[in-house]
């Protein structure tokens, strides 16, 4: 069973998570996460949105924990819904630098 779900490639800006809660964005710029650090809940959505005007690749190989996002050229926004408890470690493939722990509680 996976515990992650990819929710949607591209999200409106402002759209709902499952269950009307409202994601989390962590933006994507100066080839930087921003955050670097997010606490969010069990069953909450993060939209990872590319500010930048590179291509980013988000992706997580943290065990229980994995997605792709893919390349995401400027100004692409895609999500991640995190059905699980504990620390994700999310990083660019493009820029290995680019570094955001999430914590799920």
């Amino acid at each position: 069973m996976r515990f992650v779900m990819l929710v949607v490639a591209v999200l409106a800006g402002g759209t709902a998570a499952p269950g009307g809660q409202a994601p989390q964005v962590v933006t994507q710029e100066g080839k930087k996460f921003q955050p670097s650090r997010l606490t969010i809940q069990r069953g909450d959505s993060v939209v990872f949105a590319n500010h930048d005007p590179v291509v980013h690749n988000v992706f997580s190989q943290t065990p229980g924990f994995e997605f792709n996002l893919k390349r995401q050229p400027p100004g692409a926004r895609g999500a991640v819904r995190f059905e699980r408890v504990g620390v994700v470690d999310v990083r660019c493939a493009i820029h290995p630098s680019m570094k955001l722990t999430l914590t799920v509680q």
